[in-house]
C-alpha cells in the first residue's frame, strides 16, 4: 500500500487533462486576467481599430485611386506627384505652419502672463479664473461669429471704436493696416493676422489653466531659497519659474499644436479660406479636393502627406505623456562620461532650443514677412512694457523702498488683468447685447453698447424663420447618445488597464494616446466613404457613431488614471466577500469612480455639442443638421443675420457654461486624480 500511494501522486500529475496545462501556459503567455480583459477592451478596441486605425490604413489605399466617373483606378504615387506642382497644396501648407506658429507663440506667452498674474493673486483667484475660461468653454461656432461681427468692416464695433478713438487713423500711419477703414476678415494682408488672433483669444484659457497648475507644484522653497541669495524677481523667473514649468510648457505646446495645425471650423466659420486662399490651411485643401470635388484619392494624399509632421508631434507628446504616466521603460545604466563629453552635452541642450528659436523665426519672416514684423512689433511692445515694469519694481526693492514697490507691482498687474479680461469678454458682452437688441438698432448702430429697449425680436424670429427648435434637439440627442457610448466602453476599457494583468496593457495604453491626437483631418475623408458604403450620411447615425472617435480614447485613458488612483485594498476585499471581478467592478470601482465619470461625461458631452467638421461633412439634409452647421447654413452669402446669430449663440453657450459651472468641481478632481499631469 505504501509503495503504491507515492508512485500514483506523480502518475496523476503527468495525466492531467491536455486542457488544464494549455490554460496555464495561455495564461503564462497572456496574463492572469487576459480573458476578462478581453471582455473589457472589446468595445472600445472594435469602435477604435474600426473607426481610426482602419479608416487611415484605408485612406493610404484610398490616395494611390483617382476617380473616374463612379469607379476609383489605380493610380499609384500620382496624387502624391501632383502635389509637387499643385499652388493650392503649396498654399495650404504655408498657411497651416504660419497659423500654427504665431498662434502658439502668442498662445504661450500670454497664458504664461495670466498664469502669472493669478498665482499672485489671493483674492478672487477663483473668480477670475473662471472668467478666463469662457472662451475656451464656449462652442467655436460662438467664437466664430462673435469674432465676425465685432471685426466686420460696417456694422461690426472694431472698427467704430477705432476711429471714434483714434487708434484706427494712427494704425495707418503705422502701417499696421493699408487703409482705414480696415477689412479685417476681407482683406488679404489682414485676414491670416486676424484669425491668428481670434485662435489666441479661444486658446489662451487652455494655457492659463494648465500653467497655472505648473506654477502651483513649483515648491515655495525654491522660491525662497533664490530670494535668501538675492536673486531678483527676473532671475527668480529665468531659474525657477521657468525650469519648472519646462515640462508643462512642452507638453502643452505640443498639444496646442497638433490641434492647430489641423484646424478646420474656425477657419471655416470665419473666412472659409479666403479671401482667395489666404487663410485656407492644408485641411480645407483636402475638404476641397475630397468633398466639394469628389477626388478621394487627391484629398487623401493631402492629409497624408501631413502625416509626418503630426506622427513627430505625436511622437513627442506620447513620450512625455507616458512619462508623466508613470510607464515609461527604464533607460539603461550608462558610463559615466568624461567631463568633457558631459559639458559639451550640456552646450548641446542648452542650445539647442536657441537654435530651433531662430531657425523658426527665420523660416517664418521668409513664409510671411508681411506678418512677421507685425508680430515683432506687438510682442515687443508687451514684453518691453513687462521689462520695464520688472526694472522698476526690482529698483524701487533695492532701494528699500518696498512700499511703493508693491503699489507700483500691484497697480501693473491690476491693469494687465483688467486688460486681458476685456480682450477675454468684450466679444462675449457683445454676443449678449446683440441678442437682445432690435434689427433697427443693430443697423443704425444705436446704443452699440446697451439696448434701448431691451428686445426679444430675435428669438422670436430665430424660432419662426428657422428650424432652430428641431437643431437644438438633434444635438441633445447625438451628444447624449455618443456619451454614454464613449462613457461604457472608457468605463470597461479603463478599468481593464488600471486593474487587470494581461500583456499587451501598456501596447494598448500608447495606441489610445496615439489615436487620441489623430486629428479629424486623416478621418473625415475614409469615413465619408464609409458612411456612403452602408448609406449612413445625413442620419444622426452617422453622428452617434464617428463622434466617439475623438472623445473614447481620452476617456479611456483619463478613467484609467482614476481607477489605478483607487486603493487596492477595497476591491480586494470585496473579491474576498466572494464578488466577482465584474461585481467588484460594478459594486466598488464604478461608484468610487463618480468624479471621473462625472469629468468623462462632461468632456465628451461638451465636445459633441461643439463638433462641426464631421457634421459639415456628413449631414446636407436641414432636419439632421446640429446647432453648429446649422447656424452656419444661416450666413446666405454677404448676408448675415447678427441679431439671430447672437440668440443663437447664447442658446447654444447656456448649457455648456451651466454644465461647466456645476461640474468643475468634479472635472478639476477627475483630472488631477486621473493620469492627466503637467
Amino acid at each position: 500500500m505504501t509503495s503504491v500511494r507515492p508512485a500514483s501522486a506523480p502518475a496523476s500529475r503527468r495525466s492531467s487533462p491536455p486542457e488544464s496545462r494549455f490554460r496555464i501556459a495561455t495564461r503564462r503567455r497572456l496574463g492572469r486576467d487576459w480573458r476578462l480583459a478581453a471582455l473589457f477592451l472589446a468595445p472600445t478596441a472594435v469602435l477604435v481599430g474600426g473607426l481610426v486605425l482602419v479608416p487611415i490604413a484605408w485612406s493610404v489605399v484610398t490616395s494611390t485611386t483617382e476617380r473616374h466617373g463612379q469607379q476609383s483606378v489605380f493610380v499609384g504615387l500620382a496624387n502624391y506627384l501632383a502635389l509637387a506642382d499643385d499652388d493650392q497644396f503649396h498654399t495650404g501648407v504655408v498657411n497651416s505652419f504660419v497659423f500654427t506658429a504665431y498662434a502658439e507663440v502668442f498662445k504661450a506667452v500670454l497664458g504664461l502672463a495670466a498664469a502669472l498674474l493669478l498665482h499672485h493673486r489671493r483674492r478672487g483667484r477663483a473668480v477670475l479664473a473662471g472668467l478666463l475660461l469662457l472662451p475656451w468653454v464656449v462652442p467655436t461656432v460662438v467664437t466664430a461669429f462673435s469674432w465676425r461681427s465685432l471685426l466686420d468692416p460696417i456694422f461690426g464695433s472694431v472698427n467704430l471704436l477705432l476711429t471714434e478713438s483714434g487708434i484706427g487713423p494712427l494704425l495707418v500711419d503705422a502701417h499696421l493696416v493699408d487703409s482705414w477703414p480696415a477689412g479685417w476678415l476681407s482683406e488679404a494682408s489682414l485676414a491670416m493676422p486676424s484669425v491668428i488672433m481670434v485662435n489666441v483669444w479661444k486658446g489662451v484659457p487652455f494655457f492659463t489653466v494648465a500653467f497655472l497648475a505648473g506654477l502651483k507644484a513649483i515648491p515655495t522653497d525654491l522660491y525662497e531659497a533664490a530670494t535668501v541669495d538675492g536673486a531678483s524677481p527676473w532671475r527668480r523667473f529665468v531659474h525657477v519659474t521657468l525650469p519648472g514649468l519646462r515640462h508643462v510648457i512642452t507638453v502643452t505646446v505640443t498639444l496646442s499644436s497638433i490641434w492647430t495645425f489641423n484646424n478646420f471650423d474656425l477657419i471655416w466659420l470665419l473666412t472659409q479660406g479666403g479671401p482667395g486662399d489666404a487663410t485656407a490651411p492644408y485641411v480645407l485643401v483636402a475638404y476641397s479636393k475630397a468633398i466639394l470635388q469628389l477626388q478621394y484619392g487627391a484629398g487623401a494624399a493631402v492629409t497624408l502627406v501631413m502625416l509626418p509632421v503630426i506622427g513627430s508631434l505625436v511622437f513627442v507628446l506620447v513620450r512625455l505623456l507616458r512619462r508623466d504616466s508613470g510607464v515609461a521603460p527604464p533607460r539603461r545604466s550608462r558610463k559615466p562620461r568624461p567631463d568633457r563629453s558631459a559639458r559639451a552635452t550640456r552646450t548641446v541642450r542648452t542650445a539647442l532650443p536657441w537654435v530651433v528659436a531662430v531657425v523658426a523665426a527665420a523660416l517664418l519672416a521668409w513664409a510671411s514677412p508681411h506678418i512677421f514684423w507685425k508680430a515683432a512689433v506687438v510682442l515687443g511692445v508687451f514684453l518691453l512694457v513687462a521689462a520695464v515694469v520688472g526694472r522698476v519694481v526690482s529698483a524701487l526693492g533695492a532701494r528699500g523702498r518696498r512700499r511703493a514697490s508693491s503699489l507700483v507691482s500691484g497697480l501693473a498687474s491690476w491693469v494687465a488683468l483688467a486688460g486681458l479680461l476685456l480682450f477675454v469678454l468684450a466679444p462675449l458682452y457683445w454676443i449678449v447685447v446683440t441678442a437682445f437688441k432690435s434689427d433697427g438698432q443693430i443697423v443704425m448702430h444705436d446704443r452699440d453698447l446697451w439696448p434701448t429697449p431691451w428686445s426679444l425680436q430675435q428669438f422670436t424670429d430665430l424660432f419662426a424663420t428657422k428650424p432652430f427648435g428641431r437643431w437644438y434637439l438633434n444635438t441633445v440627442l447625438v451628444s447624449v447618445a455618443s456619451t454614454v457610448v464613449a462613457l461604457v466602453c472608457a468605463a470597461l476599457a479603463g478599468y481593464a488597464l488600471a486593474r487587470l494583468r494581461f500583456r499587451g496593457a501598456q501596447g494598448f495604453t500608447v495606441t489610445v494616446l496615439v489615436t487620441y491626437v489623430m486629428p479629424g483631418a486623416l478621418l473625415f475623408i475614409p469615413l465619408y466613404q464609409l458612411l456612403i458604403g452602408v448609406r449612413l450620411t445625413d442620419s444622426l447615425w452617422s453622428l452617434v457613431v464617428t463622434y466617439p472617435t475623438f472623445t473614447l480614447p481620452f476617456a479611456t485613458w483619463l478613467l484609467a488614471g482614476y481607477f489605478a488612483s483607487i486603493p487596492v485594498e477595497l476591491e480586494e476585499a470585496a473579491l474576498v466577500d466572494g464578488c466577482t471581478r465584474f461585481q467588484a467592478f460594478l459594486r466598488v470601482m464604478l461608484p468610487l469612480a463618480k468624479p471621473g465619470l462625472l469629468a468623462v461625461a462632461l468632456f465628451t458631452l461638451t465636445n459633441a455639442w461643439n463638433e462641426f467638421l464631421f457634421a459639415f461633412v456628413f449631414i446636407t439634409k436641414d432636419e439632421y443638421k446640429t446647432l453648429p452647421v446649422g447656424m452656419q447654413s444661416m450666413i446666405t452669402g454677404d448676408v448675415v443675420p447678427q441679431g439671430q446669430l447672437a440668440a443663437a449663440s447664447l442658446l447654444v453657450s447656456i448649457p455648456v457654461v451651466i454644465m461647466y459651472a456645476f461640474g468643475q468641481r468634479f472635472l478639476t478632481e477627475g483630472l488631477t486624480a486621473g493620469a492627466v499631469k503637467g
